[in-house]
Protein backbone atom coordinates (compact mmCIF):
# COMPACT_ATOMS: atom_id res chain seq x y z
CA UNK A 1 0.00 0.00 0.00
CA UNK A 2 1.41 3.36 -1.00
CA UNK A 3 1.62 6.52 1.61
CA UNK A 4 -1.20 7.75 -0.53
CA UNK A 5 -3.30 5.31 -0.25
CA UNK A 6 -5.95 5.37 2.15
CA UNK A 7 -7.52 1.91 4.59
CA UNK A 8 -10.91 0.99 4.25
CA UNK A 9 -12.68 -0.55 7.11
CA UNK A 10 -15.86 -2.79 6.18
CA UNK A 11 -18.22 -3.40 9.48
CA UNK A 12 -19.50 -6.61 9.20
CA UNK A 13 -22.90 -6.08 10.61
CA UNK A 14 -23.74 -3.04 11.98
CA UNK A 15 -26.96 -1.34 12.00
CA UNK A 16 -28.94 -4.42 11.95
CA UNK A 17 -30.03 -6.84 14.38
CA UNK A 18 -29.92 -4.70 17.22
CA UNK A 19 -26.33 -3.65 16.78
CA UNK A 20 -26.03 0.62 16.44
CA UNK A 21 -22.90 2.02 15.76
CA UNK A 22 -23.76 6.03 14.35
CA UNK A 23 -21.16 8.07 12.57
CA UNK A 24 -19.48 10.16 15.01
CA UNK A 25 -19.09 7.79 17.78
CA UNK A 26 -17.59 5.12 14.80
CA UNK A 27 -15.26 8.10 13.51
CA UNK A 28 -14.16 9.25 17.38
CA UNK A 29 -13.24 5.38 18.11
CA UNK A 30 -10.60 5.09 15.07
CA UNK A 31 -9.03 9.12 16.03
CA UNK A 32 -8.83 7.45 19.39
CA UNK A 33 -6.86 4.95 18.05
CA UNK A 34 -4.37 7.60 16.59
CA UNK A 35 -5.48 7.06 13.02
CA UNK A 36 -5.80 10.22 10.53
CA UNK A 37 -8.13 11.45 7.80
CA UNK A 38 -10.97 9.49 9.02
CA UNK A 39 -14.37 9.52 7.52
CA UNK A 40 -17.10 7.45 7.76
CA UNK A 41 -19.38 7.06 4.62
CA UNK A 42 -23.36 5.95 4.98
CA UNK A 43 -24.81 4.42 8.09
CA UNK A 44 -23.89 0.90 6.90
CA UNK A 45 -20.13 0.86 8.77
CA UNK A 46 -17.54 2.57 6.29
CA UNK A 47 -14.56 3.77 7.47
CA UNK A 48 -11.93 5.62 5.12
CA UNK A 49 -8.80 6.57 7.02
CA UNK A 50 -5.02 6.45 7.44
CA UNK A 51 -3.49 4.22 9.54
CA UNK A 52 0.09 4.56 8.37
CA UNK A 53 2.61 1.96 8.39
CA UNK A 54 0.89 -0.41 10.67
CA UNK A 55 0.42 -4.12 9.22
CA UNK A 56 -2.85 -4.85 8.48
CA UNK A 57 -3.28 -7.69 10.71
CA UNK A 58 -2.26 -5.40 13.24
CA UNK A 59 -4.91 -3.12 12.12
CA UNK A 60 -7.49 -5.61 11.76
CA UNK A 61 -7.22 -6.79 15.46
CA UNK A 62 -6.86 -3.23 17.27
CA UNK A 63 -9.95 -2.02 14.95
CA UNK A 64 -11.73 -5.13 16.52
CA UNK A 65 -11.51 -4.86 19.77
CA UNK A 66 -11.64 -1.23 20.13
CA UNK A 67 -15.11 -1.51 18.15
CA UNK A 68 -15.88 -4.15 21.35
CA UNK A 69 -14.78 -1.95 23.67
CA UNK A 70 -16.81 1.02 22.73
CA UNK A 71 -19.89 -0.73 21.14
CA UNK A 72 -20.69 -3.89 23.04
CA UNK A 73 -21.05 -6.53 19.93
CA UNK A 74 -18.83 -8.96 18.48
CA UNK A 75 -16.68 -6.73 16.13
CA UNK A 76 -15.69 -8.06 12.79
CA UNK A 77 -14.21 -6.26 9.91
CA UNK A 78 -12.62 -6.30 6.38
CA UNK A 79 -9.97 -4.40 6.14
CA UNK A 80 -8.52 -3.00 2.46
CA UNK A 81 -7.43 0.14 0.78
CA UNK A 82 -9.16 2.85 -1.89
CA UNK A 83 -7.18 1.59 -4.26
CA UNK A 84 -8.57 -2.31 -3.93
CA UNK A 85 -11.70 -0.63 -4.01
CA UNK A 86 -11.04 1.23 -7.07
CA UNK A 87 -9.52 -2.16 -9.00
CA UNK A 88 -12.63 -3.94 -7.91
CA UNK A 89 -15.42 -0.78 -8.91
CA UNK A 90 -13.28 -1.34 -12.41
CA UNK A 91 -13.50 -5.05 -12.36
CA UNK A 92 -17.20 -5.63 -11.70
CA UNK A 93 -18.29 -8.27 -14.58
CA UNK A 94 -22.12 -7.87 -14.76
CA UNK A 95 -23.45 -4.82 -16.89
CA UNK A 96 -25.68 -2.37 -14.45
CA UNK A 97 -29.16 -2.73 -15.20
CA UNK A 98 -32.60 -1.53 -14.12
CA UNK A 99 -34.43 -4.28 -11.06
CA UNK A 100 -31.27 -5.33 -10.91
CA UNK A 101 -28.38 -5.15 -7.66
CA UNK A 102 -24.66 -5.32 -8.29
CA UNK A 103 -22.82 -6.76 -4.69
CA UNK A 104 -19.30 -7.16 -3.92
CA UNK A 105 -19.01 -10.23 -1.30
CA UNK A 106 -15.38 -8.84 0.46
CA UNK A 107 -13.48 -11.18 2.14
CA UNK A 108 -10.12 -11.97 4.33
CA UNK A 109 -9.96 -15.95 4.01
CA UNK A 110 -9.18 -17.05 0.68
CA UNK A 111 -10.34 -20.63 1.78
CA UNK A 112 -14.01 -18.98 2.26
CA UNK A 113 -14.52 -17.06 -0.41
CA UNK A 114 -13.07 -20.52 -2.86
CA UNK A 115 -16.07 -22.49 -0.66
CA UNK A 116 -18.30 -19.53 -1.04
CA UNK A 117 -17.45 -19.55 -5.06
CA UNK A 118 -17.76 -23.15 -5.29
CA UNK A 119 -21.54 -23.15 -3.89
CA UNK A 120 -22.55 -20.32 -6.09
CA UNK A 121 -21.25 -21.62 -9.23
CA UNK A 122 -22.60 -25.23 -8.14
CA UNK A 123 -26.29 -23.50 -7.59
CA UNK A 124 -28.95 -24.42 -9.96
CA UNK A 125 -31.09 -21.10 -9.04
CA UNK A 126 -27.87 -19.13 -11.06
CA UNK A 127 -30.42 -17.80 -13.54
CA UNK A 128 -31.72 -15.51 -10.80
CA UNK A 129 -28.30 -14.14 -9.45
CA UNK A 130 -25.06 -14.55 -10.72
CA UNK A 131 -21.80 -14.80 -8.72
CA UNK A 132 -18.73 -14.66 -10.07
CA UNK A 133 -15.14 -14.76 -8.46
CA UNK A 134 -12.92 -11.85 -8.56
CA UNK A 135 -9.61 -11.16 -6.70
CA UNK A 136 -9.93 -11.21 -3.03
CA UNK A 137 -14.38 -10.86 -3.76
CA UNK A 138 -17.38 -12.31 -5.14
CA UNK A 139 -18.97 -10.30 -7.43
CA UNK A 140 -22.82 -10.62 -7.10
CA UNK A 141 -25.70 -9.83 -8.79
CA UNK A 142 -29.17 -10.36 -8.33
CA UNK A 143 -32.80 -8.82 -8.54
CA UNK A 144 -33.32 -5.78 -6.57
CA UNK A 145 -35.72 -7.02 -3.83
CA UNK A 146 -34.10 -9.89 -3.21
CA UNK A 147 -30.71 -9.65 -1.38
CA UNK A 148 -31.65 -11.94 1.60
CA UNK A 149 -33.52 -14.28 -0.26
CA UNK A 150 -31.80 -16.30 -2.42
CA UNK A 151 -30.02 -19.52 -1.92
CA UNK A 152 -26.41 -17.87 -2.06
CA UNK A 153 -27.85 -14.62 0.36
CA UNK A 154 -28.71 -17.12 2.83
CA UNK A 155 -25.80 -18.95 2.78
CA UNK A 156 -23.74 -15.85 2.82
CA UNK A 157 -25.69 -15.26 6.49
CA UNK A 158 -24.82 -18.16 8.06
CA UNK A 159 -22.45 -18.02 11.24
CA UNK A 160 -19.60 -19.57 9.72
CA UNK A 161 -18.82 -16.66 7.45
CA UNK A 162 -19.64 -13.58 9.54
CA UNK A 163 -16.27 -13.31 10.83
CA UNK A 164 -14.42 -13.11 7.39
CA UNK A 165 -16.85 -11.88 4.62
CA UNK A 166 -18.80 -8.38 4.31
CA UNK A 167 -21.00 -7.13 1.00
CA UNK A 168 -21.09 -3.84 -0.05
CA UNK A 169 -23.18 -2.54 -3.32
CA UNK A 170 -21.23 -0.50 -6.73
CA UNK A 171 -22.92 2.56 -5.27
CA UNK A 172 -21.10 2.20 -1.27
CA UNK A 173 -18.42 1.38 -3.28
CA UNK A 174 -17.80 4.12 -5.49
CA UNK A 175 -18.72 6.61 -2.23
CA UNK A 176 -15.94 5.36 -0.33
CA UNK A 177 -13.18 6.58 -3.57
Amino acid sequence: MSAADLHVALLRGVNVNGVTVRSAPLAAVFRDLGFESVRTVLASGNVVFDGGQTPESELKERIEGALEDAFGYDAWIVLTSQSRISRVVEGFPFEEVEGRQPYVLFGSDPAILAELAGFALADTTADAERVVPGDGVLYWDLPRGSSTDTAFAKRTARTRYRSSTTTRNLRTLRKLL
